[in-house]
Parts: structure tokens; sequence; C-alpha cells
């Protein structure tokens, strides 16, 4: 099976281009080495992955014939990612949530609903007092 088509169906890429495009970028590698789209893979194959700042690494254990579901996952990979790297991912989350926390900064769609309909109900009963 090619490697775009692999990270594709193993769920590391949502579409099967965004895939060939980060082997375009050199931000794959097979066994060390940075690897193509049309690379073949076979079981026993180290991928590393670069994503989201973020690398990922694996072993592939067998070549499914399609996309799979995310629950039969495991049964193709192994994840030999190290725990830095998820620490790494969920302090830039948290980081990232700092900036910007409900409340601040520009309203949201939502917001401004959530706001006018308060602004609006607060006005009608002023109204009926008088």
């Amino acid at each position: 099976m090619r490697l775009d088509k692999f990270l594709w169906s193993v769920r590391y890429y949502k579409t099967r281009s965004l895939a060939a495009d980060a082997c375009k970028k050199n931000r794959i590698k097979v066994n060390g080495e940075v690897a193509k789209a049309s690379r073949d893979i076979i079981p026993g194959d180290e991928i590393a992955v670069r994503k989201d700042q973020i690398n990922f690494s694996f072993r592939v254990l067998q070549v499914p014939e399609n996309r799979i579901g995310a629950k039969l996952v495991t049964l193709h990979i192994i994840d030999t990612t190290p725990k830095e790297e998820y620490e790494a991912l969920e302090l830039r989350k948290i980081s990232q949530d700092y900036y910007r926390q409900k409340g601040e900064g520009r309203p949201t769609k939502k917001d401004r609903r959530d706001l006018d309909d308060f602004i609006s109900g607060e006005f009608s009963d002023t109204e009926d007092v008088l």
C-alpha cells in the first residue's frame, strides 16, 4: 500500500491528499528516511509523522486493505510516540485557552445573539412599567 493511502486509512490524516501534501513537505519519515507519497509500506516499518508541531511515531503491524474504523487502528499499528510529545500537545492547548477565554475578545455569533436577547428582553420589561 502507498504511504499516503496508509496514513489516510489509519486515520492520521482526514484525506489522502492531505497525507500526500505532508509527504511533499518532508514531514513523513519511514525508517528514518524522508519518504515520498508513493513509497510502499510493509509490516515492520517505523513511521514518524510531524503534525501539529508534534512528532508522532508508530510501527506498522499489518497493512489494511481499505480505510478502517477508529477502534480497529490499534490492530494495524503500535503507537511509539513518547509521552513528552503528548504532554507538549496538552501544554499547547492550555496555553491557547489562556489567550482567549470565554468572554474576552470579539464576541462570537452566539454571544451576540444572547446579548441581543438579553437587551431586548430588558427594555421590553421597562416599557411595560411606564
